[in-house]
């Protein structure tokens, strides 16, 4: 811990970067391995102002605010090692968003034995940028695009629209089974919980959160269908539970798939989920442009659908 006894307070002069953003937020990301009780502290004691004035944590920022911050006690350096930095695909980029084509395999953030995610590396290779944070996330084994802020008023009005349903988050998925029926709307109330092992986990119940997902069904064959995904919601692991619980497990999903196909797809050389995000649609919380970003779809799993419902390059 830090020698506090000749440490002064320091005064920050919010950027653009931060316009919006609560204190509470802004704090925990100055004071790195400050324990959060603590910031919350010294924000209800008065020793943080804006402007010479006490505020709540719930206060938002705008740019010239001047914030005073008090000295605080820093606990040890982690042990972890430092992110290393790695360049994703860029889609597209300007002052206030990034998009990025997320490969399977990589964690969207560091936690639970994973040493870095995406935000991490990005911060790494982007040791200039005031700011990247995450809109959403994307599950570790799902590839496709991913939306990053660079600026705290973007990342405040993109969860609201996120919140609001005025992000389209379009899907492609690989299943067991001959999807019967054509379009569907799966309404099952989904429920989070953690296992003896402590993985987290999700299934259906009557008692969880509502979650919608819209199914389309692009290819249905004997062993396999390809479906489009539009999700409604954005609930943990939505659309992989849906479709189990419909009886058409995603290709590869080792948590809630067919395991025994799982292990047979694997020798054939599938050895990942079959769930991309495809496209993304939104306004763009700063210039009010209608956005549309699409992610091809990976080389794996295009020749996958190839070999297995016979698709021509131009269907998929």
């Amino acid at each position: 811990m830090n020698d506090l006894s000749k440490a002064r307070a320091t005064t920050l002069e919010v950027g653009e970067e931060s316009e919006a953003q609560r204190i509470d937020n802004f704090l925990l990301r100055q004071l790195k391995g400050v324990p959060k009780s603590h910031v919350y502290r010294v924000l209800r004691s008065g020793e943080v102002r804006v402007n010479s004035g006490r505020v709540k944590a719930d206060y938002r920022l705008q740019v010239g605010d001047r914030v005073r911050v008090p000295p605080v006690r820093v606990a040890a350096p982690s042990s972890r090692p430092p992110a290393r930095p790695v360049a994703f695909p860029v889609v597209f980029e300007d002052a206030a968003l990034l998009v990025i084509d997320k490969p399977s395999g990589t964690a969207v953030h560091g936690g639970s034995g994973v040493s870095q995610g995406v935000i991490e590396a990005l911060r790494a290779a982007r040791p200039q940028a005031k700011m990247l944070e995450l809109v959403h996330r994307l599950d570790r084994d799902t590839s496709g695009l991913l939306l990053v802020a660079k600026k705290c008023s973007a990342l405040v009005e993109l969860h609201r629209m996120l919140r609001d349903g005025e992000v389209e988050k379009t899907y492609v998925a690989a299943v067991k089974g001959r999807w019967k029926g054509g379009p569907r709307e799966l309404r099952d109330a989904l429920h989070k919980y953690v296992t003896a092992k402590g993985e987290r986990r999700v299934s259906v119940h009557a008692e969880g959160q509502s979650a919608v997902t819209l199914v389309r069904p692009l290819e249905a064959g004997e062993r396999f269908s390809w479906l489009e995904l539009r999700l409604l919601t954005g609930r943990t692991h939505q659309i992989r539970v849906h479709l189990a619980h419909a009886g058409h497990p995603v290709l590869g999903d080792d948590k809630y798939g067919d395991f025994e196909l799982n292990r047979a797809l694997a020798r054939q050389g599938l050895k990942r989920l079959f769930l991309h995000a495809r496209r993304l649609a939104f306004t763009h919380p700063v210039s009010g442009e209608r956005l549309r970003f699409e992610a091809p779809l990976p080389a794996d799993l295009t020749t996958f659908l190839e070999t297995n419902l016979a698709l021509s390059a131009d269907r998929l």
